[in-house]
């Protein structure tokens, strides 16, 4: 077995935070301090510079997260230095970013270590997929800064020895824009933010004259895709079918729900009474529809582990393989389609079973964090050894 590496991990949160980054930063730490070594959180502040970070910090939300990575890419040169005296400090073999790019602006790595980043879109990436531009910019002026924080990533991510991206999509981007090496720049899948449910033993079936339970999971109703989803299901019952949804998450004030939806408001999964609840209604469901526009999604990975199919859009990089774990339409797709697709797997139950099974071993196979920490690890030694073999053939 492979020496444990001693790793330096840096973000703009602490990975202690199980909220940061819809809790992704939380499960990165776990899973490199599980498989790959023994991680040390960096201190995230700015140091001479720290005064502002928490001005920044007293800001209102919305300006606070779209002027703070800013700020620190202006304030770069003084902030790395801070973040390379810790490097100093340790012999580490590894310095791990996740998420926060702009946390390796201008830091000098010591050669002796290999650079590693991990993030589920770039600024760049986000801003020019329809994910971002069905979101708009919030501050019309920031467009203006576009071109330098374009050269900024390519200045961040092209010395960096290891790039690691969770989907297909956010590296063929990230390719092209950075002009990243291919044997550097690999996909390894993240995974569901929740323990691992067990199989269950008699998952729900699909069958004529039976309720069909609807899932939709997310805080924000509009960008999960909510009104499509309550056309979904006013499409099914009108073809007299009992269509049923749940909500997890939050709902506008203003938006009317008919008879045939459960809101469930906000579930906290680190409290035993929301587990359990999330858990109830994860098993019952028999689709997870989320037609949104988001870089990733967590739910679609947390939805396969409990062997529910998800039905979404083929926008940005949803971990959603056709026939596999759900089906992902084409971008501008209707409730009738959504809607037709689901009525297919209601005339053949068999097909429906054969999708849930295939689900739950799409979680077991990629879509867990077991499986990304065991994968970052081969990398990661496959990485150190070309580099120690290079070394000893410069000096032979």
């Amino acid at each position: 077995m492979p020496d444990r590496l001693r790793i330096a991990y840096i973000c703009d949160f602490s990975p202690l935070d199980t909220n940061s980054y819809s809790g992704g930063n939380n499960r990165i730490y776990n899973a490199l301090q599980k498989h790959v070594g023994d991680v040390t959180i960096l201190d995230a502040g700015w140091g001479m510079a720290e005064p502002l970070r928490k001005l920044c910090h007293a800001l209102p939300e919305a300006i606070n997260l779209r002027l703070r990575w800013r700020l620190h890419l202006a304030l770069s040169r003084t902030i790395a230095r801070h973040v390379h005296r810790q490097l100093m400090a340790e012999p580490f073999d590894v310095v791990f970013c996740a998420y926060s790019f702009q946390s390796m602006m201008n830091v000098r790595v010591p050669a002796r270590m290999t650079s590693v980043f991990t993030a589920d879109a770039t600024p760049t990436t986000y801003k020019r997929s329809e994910v971002g531009e069905s979101f708009g910019s919030f501050i019309k002026a920031s467009r203006l800064l576009d071109p330098m924080i374009l050269n900024a990533e390519r200045r961040t991510f092209q010395p960096i020895d290891l790039t690691l991206w969770p989907t297909d999509w956010l590296k063929s981007g990230a390719d092209d824009l950075y002009d990243l090496p291919h044997e550097t720049s690999i996909v390894i899948p993240w995974g569901a933010n929740i323990d691992a449910p067990p199989r269950m033993d008699l998952p729900p079936r699909l069958a004529q004259g039976k309720p069909v339970r609807l899932l939709l999971v997310g805080r924000d109703f509009h960008a999960k895709g909510g009104p499509l989803v309550l056309s979904v299901l006013e499409q099914l019952r009108h073809r007299d079918i009992d269509a049923q949804l749940d909500i997890i998450g939050a709902v506008p004030d203003g938006i009317e729900l008919p008879e045939a939806v459960t809101f469930h408001g906000l579930l906290n999964k680190s409290s035993p009474g929301g587990l359990q609840k999330f858990q109830s209604i994860m098993s019952a469901a028999h689709f997870l529809v989320q037609p949104s526009f988001e870089s990733y999604g967590f739910a679609f990975c947390e939805a396969s582990a409990y062997g529910l199919p998800s039905l979404c859009l083929r926008v940005g990089g949803v971990p959603v393989r056709d026939g596999i774990n759900g089906h992902a339409l084409p971008a501008g797709a209707s409730a009738q389609d959504f809607a037709a697709l689901i009525q297919r797997y209601l005339a053949s139950p068999d097909s429906y079973a054969a999708l849930r099974e295939s689900s739950r071993a799409e979680y077991e196979n990629a879509l867990n964090w077991d499986r990304w920490g065991e994968r970052v690890a081969d990398v990661l030694h496959a990485k150190r050894a070309g580099r120690l073999l290079s070394g000893l053939k410069s000096r032979s």
